[in-house]
């Protein structure tokens, strides 16, 4: 394992933001373009979308000119990728920041290790920064923290129990923690940041403890959902908050949300998203009819599945190990804050369990991406010190491959095989489902939220298309649809 001070970061340079340095050097003729798209719904607010580089002195309100701030929304990542997630709003002389997550590299990066949102706007603007709210705990939500805290002056942190448990792991293996200002929230909180309100709901996600943001400011208000689903037999979790997201929607006049700020990662596969539940059926039923040993790859953060896995080893008389440092870190974390339920010796140490009969055994690993350096891969190359992949054993691919891996991980599929391995997948039978929302949930965040403008998030521009497609049906006209060019740019609500 490489010492984490080895690691290498590639500060992605997002497109010039107004009022940074960057926005007074020379820029390409396409960067010199400035496209505004001016939107009204009939109230007294109007939002404005500027590209990278709008000429200076240009006035775009179809108002008298007014020395009132505005609210400025900034996205720093997550709008031209499935990652590195993190969105800026500021109002007069106060920030604060939802998400500041990274994204791994793609394959032909070579020498990078993480990528993480360009943050000089905020460095220029440290002290005004009143904070950054963290929906919920994964990598690409959390993941930029530890190198982004030092460089703004540790702000305060805001997350719930589960997301500063992953986020104090962090923060620890770099060695900041100490120096960080982490504050724990529940979802019947009320934040007062300077001039911005924070009010959140409890949605579901992949991981427990996921929130929206209700944030509200002087000049106007919005909602950004985070990652969600709506699932009402979560497997970790109590379902989401309806209720809360109704209130909200039924606010009338100056106090309906102006722009509901939604998340598109599955906004072009129709339907609604399959329930946790459903896949802890299917997982059992693997593991009931399997008679050899079982290995089920999936992601570290998926602590219901992993508790319904838990609870089918228990069932059919299995032990189980954990692979991975991930796996085994987010496992502690999970329990020692009572997030998972696991019977005292039910979970055995990897070295033991290969002397067990292979009926006995299941093996939660890493790896159902392909990375290079997985416990799967290495499992599938015969490079894992403890497991050696033998005729008989079942591997269970619990996860979809994410756009971009699905190379890596028929390529280990394949050596699995050659190794006498039977496959199981999503193509067989349901044991994975999304943690996003597809169309009908997204179709319900905006009848519950009602927003008076749509701007999509998370995703690439034709994921965020298709979203915006969903606004027309419940009403919402072209002139209330925003699509972001991409990260850097500027809405302004005024």
């Amino acid at each position: 394992m490489r010492p984490l001070e080895n690691i290498i970061i590639q500060f992605m340079e997002n497109d010039k933001i107004r009022g940074s340095r960057q926005s007074q050097e020379k820029e390409s003729s396409a960067l010199d373009r400035f496209i505004t798209q001016i939107m009204q719904d009939g109230s007294d607010k109007e939002l404005v979308l500027a590209s990278k580089q709008p000429p200076k002195k240009q006035n775009h309100s179809r108002k008298p000119k007014n020395k009132s701030p505005r609210l400025r929304v900034i996205p720093l990542g997550g709008l031209e990728e499935v990652g590195k997630n993190s969105m800026v709003f500021e109002y007069g002389d106060d920030i604060i920041a939802i998400d500041m997550g990274f994204q791994f590299p793609e394959e032909d990066m070579f020498g990078i290790d993480y990528i993480i949102p360009d943050i000089t706007y905020l460095e220029e603007r440290q002290r005004r920064i009143r904070g950054i709210i963290i929906t919920h705990g994964h990598l690409d939500h959390i993941g930029g923290l530890a190198y982004v805290l030092p460089r703004l002056g540790f702000p305060p942190v805001y997350g719930t129990k589960l997301t500063l448990g992953l986020i104090k792991k962090q923060l620890s293996e770099h060695g900041i923690l100490k120096q960080s200002d982490l504050r724990e929230i529940k979802s019947s909180d009320c934040l007062k940041l300077g001039h911005f309100q924070a009010k959140f709901f409890r949605v579901n996600h992949s991981i427990p403890d996921c929130v929206g943001v209700h944030l509200t400011s002087p000049v106007g208000s919005i909602v950004h959902t985070g990652d969600f689903k709506f699932d009402e037999t979560p497997a970790d979790d109590v379902p989401a908050e309806t209720d809360k997201m109704r209130a909200i929607g039924n606010k009338t006049g100056f106090d309906r949300v102006d722009v509901l700020f939604s998340d598109s990662t599955n906004a072009l596969k129709p339907g609604r998203t399959v329930s946790e539940k459903i896949i802890g059926e299917s997982l059992d039923k693997v593991i009931s009819e399997t008679e050899g040993r079982i290995i089920i790859a999936s992601f570290s953060s998926l602590i219901g599945r992993i508790q319904q896995i838990l609870n089918s080893a228990q069932k059919h008389d299995r032990v189980v190990a954990l692979s991975g440092r991930s796996m085994e870190n987010n496992v502690d974390i999970a329990r020692d804050l009572g997030y998972l339920k696991v019977p005292r010796g039910l979970i055995r140490p990897i070295k033991e369990v290969s002397k067990l009969a292979p009926n006995k055994v299941l093996i939660i690993t890493t790896g159902s991406q392909g990375e290079a350096m997985s416990a799967l891969t290495r499992m599938s190359i015969g490079d894992h010190k403890n497991v050696k992949i033998q005729k008989g054993d079942t591997v269970v691919l619990s996860a979809h491959p994410i756009i971009g891996n699905e190379r890596a991980v028929a390529a280990v599929i394949n050596n699995l095989c050659k190794l006498g391995a039977n496959i199981v997948n999503n193509d067989i039978m349901d044991i994975h489902t999304s943690g996003h929302g597809k169309q009908d949930d997204l179709e319900q965040m905006l009848r519950l939220i009602r927003p008076k403008n749509l701007a999509p998030i998370h995703g690439n521009l034709y994921m965020r298309t298709a979203h915006s497609k969903l606004g027309k049906k419940v009403g919402l006209g072209d002139q209330n649809l925003f699509l972001f060019e991409g990260n850097g740019n500027v809405m302004e609500i005024d």
